[in-house]
């Protein structure tokens, strides 16, 4: 079905038949909560919270397991927070925030694998675009600096890769 298709079958319908799709829709798809959910209280700390409590598990879990790196979960919540319409600023905040507690387990612990680095560095690309595509530049480039300032420091073999992409 078109979008032209819907829009003229929505149009056919009652406002009585409307409301009960959309009740139908909110019962059985949890995107479809989780958007009116978001969309009429729309608890973006509480969101927050729980995102960056995830993705800091992955480096360092809470019960003694070892770390899992995934870049995956940090990028499924960036994917999740833009279909829900979070504010840009937020997004952006995640998306470094993935990088920056990356940067805290490295400097603990040496990693040998090369896909550590080049998945850092694809999501250090992906903030510093979504940023820029925000015109968030300025609000943001004391934390795009520190993370490219501290991948030096702690010798990143793909360390030019972020200064760079920044420049």
């Amino acid at each position: 079905m078109s979008k032209r298709e819907l829009k003229e079958y929505i149009h056919q319908l009652t406002k009585t038949q409307l409301q009960e799709q959309i009740t139908d829709l909110y019962s059985r798809f949890k995107e479809v909560k989780e958007f009116y959910d978001f969309a009429f209280n729309p608890k973006e700390n509480k969101l927050m919270e729980e995102c960056k409590f995830k993705i800091s598990k992955e480096y360092f879990p809470v019960n003694g397991r070892k770390p899992k790196m995934r870049r995956s979960v940090a990028q499924n919540y960036i994917r999740h927070f833009k279909r829900l319409g979070v504010d840009s600023s937020l997004i952006a905040d995640v998306m470094l925030y993935h990088i920056e507690i990356a940067q805290t387990y490295r400097s603990e612990q040496y990693i040998r694998q090369e896909a550590f680095y080049k998945s850092l560095l694809k999501s250090f690309t992906d903030a510093i675009a979504f940023i820029r595509d925000h015109g968030m530049e300025v609000d943001f480039r004391s934390r795009l600096e520190h993370i490219a300032d501290k991948v030096s420091e702690q010798n990143w073999m793909n360390a030019r890769g972020f200064e760079h992409a920044l420049n």
